[in-house]
């Protein structure tokens, strides 16, 4: 069985991130989503809140497979999270040039600390390629119109997590 591993903070999930999560599972027959505590960042949402808006929207809004997607949290390096699940390969997604020089260099570390993991960049698709958490939650705390942005649950308890 082919597994992946597609970490991120999600804070929330977005359509951009929910493009490459179904592009991941044409090529693999399972995906792990992790979510973890990046400690360089702010959150506005809790690790539990964030697995419940991914949970929300994968399975209850979309109506993806349980049997394709896990959703966890982790707290360790990601190469460490993929051995213990027996993961092969790292997802991670692209929305621009911007984003490929950290991408690029977190890969290589990546590489360094276990030369049996791969990363694969995915790009999510032209309409996505702008979204960002970061804009979603800015544009939601100005009362701004995020529908095209998230999912049916995830765009709910934005706007309740921001009253």
């Amino acid at each position: 069985m082919r597994t992946a591993i597609y970490p991120g903070t999600f804070d929330p999930i977005t359509l951009g991130h929910i493009d490459v999560i179904k592009k991941s599972l044409k090529i693999f027959d399972k995906l792990i989503v992790a979510t973890t505590e990046n400690i360089s960042k702010d959150y506005l949402f809790s690790i539990d809140e964030r697995l419940d808006i991914i949970k929300k929207s994968l399975f209850k809004d979309l109506k993806l497979s349980k049997k394709k997607i896990s959703v966890i949290s982790f707290d360790t390096l990601t190469i460490d999270l993929c051995k213990k699940l027996k993961a092969k390969v790292i997802i991670r997604g692209l929305r621009a040039v911007s984003d490929f020089e950290y991408e690029f260099q977190l890969a290589g570390m990546n590489k360094k600390l276990s030369e049996e993991i791969e990363t694969i960049f995915l790009m999510s698709d032209i309409e996505n390629q702008i979204i960002s958490s970061k804009f979603v939650k800015e544009i939601c705390k100005f009362n701004g119109k995020i529908d095209n942005f998230l999912t049916k649950s995830a765009t709910k308890i934005l706007k309740s997590k921001l009253k």
